[in-house]
């Protein structure tokens, strides 16, 4: 059964909040022309990922008491987020972060991972995939899906697991299913992507950015980013370029996008993709947010009832898929 888009979600009026247009306008004046300025040599690697760690921190910090546990296993990093009273069990969720393949880290997306096991009472495993420039096409890739593998390999069966994603890691997740499918591994019971990228050219938001300005930055300045990643690739090659085939056994997805970002012709895309091949996939478009506002909860109103949306979605489903399971056996 297929679900069809959402451009206006239920609950949430369709026009943004007075605070989220200020933040948009924001970005527009001071955050776009410094993103679109800086160069992706060594010193400009190092100024934007010392920016975006300040701009999540300040704006979306862990609620206080959140437990952080290191994971240094073989090829596994990254690190178990739990908020405050959550605990361990049979149920987590596996979360994949974005930032073109070159930006960000498990640390960055703490306040994100912490905020979402509150949400759904359960611990969040934050995977802190090796980036571009240091590390190129397939090392991101590898490490996603050595650490669900991982998970699996610890004892949480696939239909206890969900997973969360946001922009780059949108397409690393998708990669992942499409990889579980073709190794005949089971997938996990839904997968929630906030903003996700998937087309690394930056093709879709440049078309899209000729009808509507993406407050935050450039399609032409954001796509030096996975272009670090996938320098001396050409585009269409397999595990760049993804397709959802027909008949591909994928578990329920959820896009959650902002009106306002370039990268919402992205999203429309994988929704028509998912759903042509006849998957499950809805489309909720956020009118006036920015990109993966959900983790700006201290700017913008809208980042806690999007939230809740994807964590009612994600314990749907994988209490859907046990009980399906256990009326199975």
């Amino acid at each position: 059964m297929t679900r069809s888009t959402r451009t206006s979600v239920p609950g949430v009026s369709t026009v943004p909040s007075a605070r989220s247009r200020l933040a948009a306008t924001a970005c527009e004046i001071g955050l776009r022309p410094l993103n679109n300025a800086v160069p992706m040599n060594a010193p400009g690697v190092w100024f934007a990922r010392k920016l975006i760690a300040t701009i999540m921190a300040t704006a979306g910090p862990p609620p206080r008491g959140t437990a952080v546990t290191q994971v240094r296993s073989g090829a596994v990093r990254g690190e178990w987020v739990r908020a405050p009273g959550v605990d361990f069990g049979q149920r987590a969720i596996y979360y994949i972060h974005g930032s073109g393949y070159v930006l960000c880290s498990a640390r960055t997306h703490r306040g994100l991972a912490a905020r979402l096991s509150q949400k759904t009472g359960l611990p969040v495993f934050l995977t802190d995939y090796r980036l571009a420039p240091e590390h190129r096409f397939p090392a991101a890739a590898d490490d996603v899906e050595a650490g669900y593998r991982w998970l699996l390999d610890r004892g949480f069966a696939a239909q206890d697991l969900v997973i969360a994603c946001d922009s780059a890691g949108g397409h690393l997740a998708l990669d992942l299913l499409i990889e579980n499918e073709h190794h005949a591994r089971p997938q996990p019971a839904a997968v929630a992507m906030f903003s996700p990228l998937l087309d690394l050219t930056l093709g879709l938001a440049t078309e899209q950015e000729r009808r509507h300005r993406d407050p935050v930055i450039s399609a032409r300045a954001a796509g030096r980013l996975p272009h670090a990643y996938t320098r001396g690739l050409p585009a269409d090659a397999p595990r760049l370029r993804l397709r959802v085939t027909p008949g591909m056994a994928l578990p329920p997805i959820l896009i959650q996008v902002g009106g306002a970002e370039m990268l919402s012709a992205d999203a429309r895309h994988l929704h028509e993709m998912v759903l042509g091949a006849g998957g499950d996939c809805a489309l909720e478009v956020w009118p006036g947010q920015v990109h993966v506002f959900q983790a700006l909860p201290l700017l913008v109103p809208e980042a806690d009832p999007a939230l809740d949306r994807a964590a009612d979605f994600l314990c749907a489903a994988v209490i859907s898929r046990n009980t399906v399971s256990e009326k199975v056996s």
